[in-house]
């Protein structure tokens, strides 16, 4: 029995269906005629209403099933990984039952693998798809099957080429296909990419490659056309992947996706293997020759090639059977064998190098090891006539497309099919900004509709498109240029009202409210409908209009009657659905005390952590007026008990921003009034409320232009055709127009201070109409007016900043110069040199302004001043030069302008010196310019004796004794020498002898004996009596308590006597004076001071020498 079941069948299924049978001795058919109806009485079913579920007896419940947190329209690359997914809801819950969840891509089942990975947890399905290729672009749709029905979304998904390595080459085809495949043949096919490049395509190379392997080969030398190529060759029981590659004038496109594996083998050998029922009656014979092949037919042809099919011959030996194909050329009786190397083993095959424009036969010969076998019947001439069959022809233009608007960023285009085109792949459409000469891809997936829905469009912009289809020959001419049309929301049917409560009753007349639609479909809302519709017990009657608008009074009922409600909202597109019935309600006089519910309840300023909850006073106040409101929010989630008070006193209030929110959590809401008979009863849930701050959000921000206006703005990117901006002050109409001026071009709305005060001290608030809530406020307080007040004020008198203040500096010659800097000015900045409020010049500032005077008079006493204007700003500094400080500078400018006159001819730019060096030599020096230099001696010129600069005493023995001798730089008559031993003076004698050769002094001492031994000392000395000379040296002390103060010389605490005078003086200096410096005062000395926190030390040197002058000084310091 065979049998074709069709699951969860729709009105689409409605057609004749035929089951053929088929064997060799003839064909059956049967034909059937399928209608799909509805599946109950009643209205027809919108597309939009919910699908129809059922009771399930297996668990005894009827399943409910909603989807929420919905995939929009997605947009991905090539090579990205992109992931889609829904949250399902299935009620009620049933232990250990999960629904069934199907995905599928233009309606065909996804099955799990390497590019598609599924996912369900039990409450959210996920779909993602790994290294997208174009191939996965298409209509996605999650369907959730249980056992009471089933229920679906889809949404499109967008996949873009991947960037191009090289600019001006195609993109990579795509949907590369097997077909036909056989023992040593298969049909490749793949579809045109969307984007030939900077050129047409010229043709496709196609490549192979052995399932195992990574070698690619390529199939054909010369590039193909066709999207459609038969590949020869392959070998036997191999499996082959392939993938294709397109060239134009600029290069080679990226490879496409590789295709599915495909085996080379007998197609009656791959229908056992999968299991099919396969019956084949072979004739064999041991040693026999094959009969002739069967319908030899031109399946298909091109400029490129053609295809030739046959059927085996029933009598084919004990083995299988090759064959040989052999053509003639059209007037001649020679055949040629085609393929003479080797046969093959497919019933197909494809003939390459035809001669266009010629006509041929072909006929096919049988073989095997017994021999070849009998030519088949001739095809008969093949010629262009009959090319209208078999030979493929580029698809017409497809007629005028039509662009309709649809969202806000998207357009809907239909166009009119492609006449007389055969094997259509689909079409693709492309879309230019108006003005612009660029053609974008909408799809890079050909669809196979005339409709089709462009995505992903800028807001507000003009756009004009076209189509083309494409086949396997190619692309067909682009269709006419569309209308051009403004991408904006159309406008649709409003959304259901909500929450229809009573607000208040009497005995023949109740007052009713309603929370308006979320959605307006683009337009104002006009008004409401009413019905109504009376209930006794579980009998409830039909529903009757009311025609009543908002916060409708419902009059002329009965006392003590059971009443629902149920509202729908009318705007230009029509009337919106019915919204859910109100609970049953009684027709009787109130005579509560407290208030009613509030109205009127919505939301603005939704964000990730806060919201503004806005509502009006209730219709019925009870017996006093209501003088406060309480809100309260709970988790969408929670149960009854999860409601709590958003804030603890009475808030007096008709709106509340709530802050503290989880972003990504739903919340709902509900508000109570008060009056001083207590508080009444909540109003009607607000909510959910989606926690999650919309992308592309702007918040309002203050701006003080140039001229020091102040205004707030606020910029909406989704304006749709009605959209406005309405402004509000603490979330009121605001009635005083005197203090805001509004100013609204295209998506921004400017509010401008007209005269800014204490006030204008609130909340302001803007909303856009006919959009998605999208809302935002700015709270003006005391300190942020004050702000503002100066930075207009900076604005409206701009000062221009300086980096220093007016300074003065003498130069050369004796010139004074006047300047500044500023941190910024333009190129017009103008300046005003200014002398005791008299211009003296103007000019243009470069950021430093300065001014010279060549010289000081008595009469430049006063103040300087640089006025600058740089536009409307403005900037002073000033400089007073008045008193002993402009004496002063007076005085050093002509001591400078001396100086220049006196440096103009020969001078001293440093005035003679000396300096004794290491050697012991006198340095003169000085420094002049514009003069020669020449060095003169005169008594009384002074000079050190670098006698005293002798070197160590060294010893010498000789035949008599010993020499002592020291070796001097310079030596004079006017010298003394002397000899000491132990620090006595040697007298001269026959044995001990002293003197000077040129510039040695020596000691001879002849036949030494033991009394010889100790210390030698020479001493030089100048000789002259009468000079004292003494040494003074001094230090600063300081420290808190005063410190003790010492002396000390070579480690030797030094007191005050007749030779060392030690003081210290206002208990700061520290003195020591050596009187008759000698050399034995050379050494190193050391003044210390130490208090309670410590000691330090100062340490120096001493050396001495002797001055060969009378009248050198007495004392140095």
């Amino acid at each position: 029995m065979h049998s074709l079941e069709i699951k969860n069948c729709d009105f689409f299924d409605t057609a004749q269906y035929c089951v053929s049978a088929l064997n060799v001795k003839g064909e059956y058919s049967s034909v059937a005629t399928v209608v799909v109806k509805r599946f109950q009485e009643g209205d027809e079913a919108g597309p939009l209403d919910p699908k129809p579920h059922g009771f399930c007896s297996e668990h005894g419940v009827t399943f409910e099933t909603t989807i929420i947190d919905k995939f929009e329209v997605a947009f991905g690359s090539e090579g990205e990984t992109l992931s889609l997914g829904c949250t399902v809801i299935i009620y009620p819950t049933v232990k250990k039952y999960q629904p069934e969840v199907v995905w599928y891509r233009d309606s065909v089942p996804l099955k799990p693998s390497k590019w598609v990975h599924t996912h369900w947890s039990g409450e959210r399905a996920t779909l993602t798809l790994i290294h997208l290729n174009k191939e996965d672009e298409g209509m996605y749709t999650m369907r959730v099957n249980t056992k009471s029905g089933f229920d679906t979304y889809s949404a499109y998904v967008f996949v873009r080429d991947a960037d191009l390595e090289v600019e001006g080459v195609p993109v990579a085809p795509l949907d590369v296909r097997c077909h036909d495949a056989n023992k040593d043949y298969v049909v490749v096919t793949w579809k045109q990419p969307a984007v030939e490049g900077s050129s047409a395509i010229l043709g496709y190379y196609i490549d192979r490659c052995e399932v195992g392997t990574h070698h690619w080969a390529q199939c054909n030398e010369s590039p193909v056309k066709y999207a459609r190529f038969p590949v020869t060759g392959l070998v036997e029981g191999r499996s082959y992947v392939f993938r294709v590659r397109a060239l134009n004038k600029a290069g080679v496109s990226r490879p496409s996706r590789v295709s599915e594996p495909v085996v080379a083998m007998d197609p009656s050998d791959r229908a056992r293997l999968r299991g099919e029922k396969h019956t084949t009656v072979l004739l064999t014979q041991l040693g026999v020759v094959p009969g002739e092949p069967t319908d030899v037919v031109v399946t298909e042809a091109t400029k490129s090639y053609v295809v030739l099919a046959w059927k085996p011959p029933g009598q084919r030996g004990h083995e299988g059977v090759m064959y040989y194909i052999e053509k003639c050329i059209s007037g001649t009786d020679t055949w040629q064998r085609v393929n003479t190397g080797m046969p093959v083993k497919s019933p197909r095959f494809a003939l390459f190098d035809l001669a266009e424009g010629k006509s041929y036969s072909f006929r096919v010969r049988c073989c095997n090891s017994a021999g070849v076998g009998e030519a088949s019947v001739s095809t008969g001439e093949i010629t262009d006539k009959f090319h209208n069959i078999w030979v493929y022809y580029l698809p017409s233009a497809p007629g005028n497309p039509v662009a309709i608007r649809n969202t806000d960023t998207s357009v809907v285009v239909s166009w009119g099919a492609s006449k007389d085109v055969k094997h259509l792949v689909g079409y693709y459409i492309e879309c230019s900004e108006v003005g612009t000469d660029a053609w974008v891809p909408c799809n890079n997936k050909p669809v196979k509709k005339t409709r089709f829905v462009c995505h992903g469009l800028t807001t507000g912009t003009n756009y004009v498109f076209r189509v083309k289809a494409v086949n396997a020959a190619g692309y067909s001419q682009s269709s006419p240029n569309s209308d051009a049309v403004v991408v904006q929301a159309a406008i649709s049917l409003p959304g259901k009202p909500t929450g229809v409560t009573l607000l208040e009753a009497a005995k023949d007349y109740m007052v009713l409210a309603w929370t308006a639609p979320a959605k307006n479909g683009g337009a104002d809302i006009r008004g409401y409908f009413v019905d109504y519709r009376t209930v006794k017990g579980d009998v409830v009657g039909k529903w009757h209009e009311m025609n009543h608008q908002a916060l409708t009074t419902a009059e002329n009922l009965k006392e003590n009657v059971f009443y629902q409600f149920q509202v729908r909202a009318m705007n230009m597109a029509g009337v919106s659905k019915a919204s859910l019935a109100s609970a049953v309600l009684e027709c009787k006089e109130w005579t509560i005390t407290v208030p009613g519910a509030p109205v009127g309840l919505h939301v603005l300023e939704v964000r990730d952590t806060s919201v503004v909850v806005l509502w009006e006073s209730p219709a019925f106040n009870g017996r006093t007026a209501v003088n406060g409101y309480y809100l309260d929010i709970k988790e969408a989630s929670a149960g009854e008990k999860g409601w709590k008070a958003v804030h603890e006193k009475v808030n007096k209030l008709k709106y509340m921003k709530v802050t503290g929110l989880k972003a990504g959590a739903s919340y709902v809401f509900r508000v109570r009034a008060q009056n001083l008979a207590g508080v009444g009863k909540p109003s009607a849930v607000l909510g959910p409320i989606l926690a999650q701050t919309r992308p592309g959000t702007k918040e309002i921000y203050v701006d003080v232009d140039d001229d020091g206006v102040i205004s707030m703005i606020f910029e909406c990117s989704e304006m749709s055709e009605g959209s406005e901006f309405i402004w509000s002050k603490n979330y009121k109409a605001m009635t005083d127009t005197s203090r805001l001026t509004i100013v609204t071009e295209g998506g921004k709305s400017r509010a401008i201070f007209n005269s800014p005060s204490m006030e204008d001290l609130g909340t302001f608030s803007c909303m856009v109409t006919n959009t998605d809530g999208i809302s935002s406020s700015y709270t003006l307080t005391e300190e942020g007016l004050k702000r503002l007040l100066d930075i207009s004020h900076d604005h409206k008198f701009p000062v221009i900043p300086f980096k220093n203040e007016m300074a003065m500096e003498l130069l050369e010659k004796g010139r004074v110069r006047f300047w500044t800097q500023v941190e910024k000015c333009t190129s017009a900045c103008q300046v005003e040199y200014v002398f005791n409020d008299v211009i003296v010049t103007q000019g243009k500032s470069t950021g430093i302004i300065e001014m010279f005077m060549d010289s000081l008079e008595v009469t430049d006493e006063g103040t300087f001043t640089f006025n600058l204007v740089d536009g409307k700003a403005k900037g002073t500094t000033s400089l007073v030069l008045i008193g002993d400080e402009f004496r002063e500078l007076q005085k050093k400018s002509e001591f400078e302008r001396a100086e220049w006159v006196r440096k103009q001819g020969p001078h001293f730019v440093e005035y003679l010196g000396f300096t004794v060096t290491e050697e012991c030599n006198v340095l003169l020096k000085c420094k002049v310019r514009k003069v020669a230099v020449s060095f003169y001696k005169h008594p009384p010129f002074i000079l050190f004796p670098p006698a005293t600069s002798s070197s160590e005493i060294k010893v010498v023995s000789t035949e008599h004794g010993i020499i002592l001798y020291s070796m001097v730089t310079y030596y004079n008559e006017e010298l003394r020498v002397g000899w000491l031993h132990k620090d006595a003076k040697i007298a001269a004698s026959e044995r001990v002898k002293s003197g000077v050769t040129g510039e040695q002094l020596w000691l001879k001492i002849n036949e030494p004996t033991e009394k010889d031994k100790g210390k030698y000392t020479m001493d030089i000395f100048d000789g002259k009596d009468g000079v004292k000379r003494s040494l003074n040296l001094t230090g600063n002390v300081w420290g808190e308590p005063a410190p003790e103060v010492c002396w000390i010389k070579n480690d030797r605490e030094l007191v005050s006597d007749e030779r060392y005078k030690l003081k210290f003086e206002h208990g700061k200096f520290a003195s020591i004076t050596i009187a008759t410096v000698t050399t034995a005062d050379s050494g190193k000395y050391a003044l210390v001071v130490k208090n309670k926190y410590g000691t330090e030390a100062g340490e120096f040197t001493v050396s001495h020498f002797t001055p060969a002058h009378a009248g050198a000084p007495k004392q140095f310091k």
